[in-house]
C-alpha cells in the first residue's frame, strides 16, 4: 500500500506539474480542450443548428450566450489521477493501457454531457449553471475517474491467495511435482 501512495503521488504532482508547463498546455492541451468544443458542437448539432465552436468556446448563434471550456473543464485533471492510480497499481501494460483508453473514454463522454448541458443551462438559469458547474458536476467527473479505476481494479486477474505474500515480496512460487513413475500410465 505504501507502494502504490508514494508512486500514487509521484505520478500525480509530475502530471500536474508537466499539464502547467506552457508547451504542454499551448501544443497539447488548448487543441485537446479545442477538440472538446468541435465535439461538442457536432453533437449539438443533431438537435441544434444554432451552436458554433470558436477555439475553445461554444457559442450560440440565436443568443449570443457563449461558454469557455477552461483548465479544470476539459477532464484532463480527472484522466490524470485516473492515470496516476492504474499506473501506481501493480499490473500489466496492456491492463493498464486497456483500462486507460476505456477510462478516457468514459471520462471524456461523461465530460461531453457535463459541458453541452452546462451550455443549455447557462442560458436558462445563472444560479442552477454555477451550482452544477462549480459543485455537481467537478464531483461527478472526478467521481467517474474513481468508478473507472475501481472496475479495473474488479476486472484485473484474481490471484491465488496462497501466492499473494510471495508475489508482493517479488517472489517465484513452484510447483512441486512428484518424482518416479507415472500411476496414471502404468498398467
Amino acid at each position: 500500500m505504501l507502494r502504490f501512495m508514494l508512486l500514487f503521488l509521484l505520478s500525480l504532482s509530475a502530471l500536474f506539474i508537466a499539464e502547467l508547463l506552457q508547451p504542454v498546455d499551448q501544443y497539447v492541451i488548448l487543441p485537446f480542450t479545442s477538440g472538446i468544443a468541435k465535439v461538442c458542437v457536432w453533437l449539438v448539432g443533431f438537435f441544434d443548428s444554432h451552436v458554433l465552436a470558436v477555439g475553445k468556446e461554444l457559442h450560440s448563434t440565436t443568443n449570443g450566450f457563449a461558454i469557455s471550456i477552461e483548465r479544470g473543464c476539459n477532464g484532463i485533471e480527472a484522466i490524470i489521477i485516473l492515470i496516476s492510480a492504474m499506473l501506481a497499481f501493480p499490473s500489466t501494460w496492456k491492463q493498464k493501457a486497456i483500462g486507460l483508453t476505456i477510462g478516457f473514454v468514459a471520462i471524456q463522454t461523461l465530460n461531453l454531457v457535463r459541458i453541452i448541458s452546462l451550455f443549455y443551462l447557462g442560458q436558462w438559469n445563472r444560479v442552477w449553471f454555477d451550482w452544477f458547474h462549480l459543485y455537481l458536476w467537478q464531483a461527478l467527473i472526478v467521481l467517474d475517474a474513481l468508478v473507472v479505476f475501481l472496475f479495473w481494479l474488479r476486472w484485473l486477474p484474481k490471484q491465488r491467495m496462497s501466492d499473494a505474500p510471495a508475489q508482493a515480496a517479488g517472489l517465484t512460487t513452484l510447483a512441486v511435482l512428484p518424482s518416479g513413475p507415472n500411476p496414471a500410465s502404468s498398467g
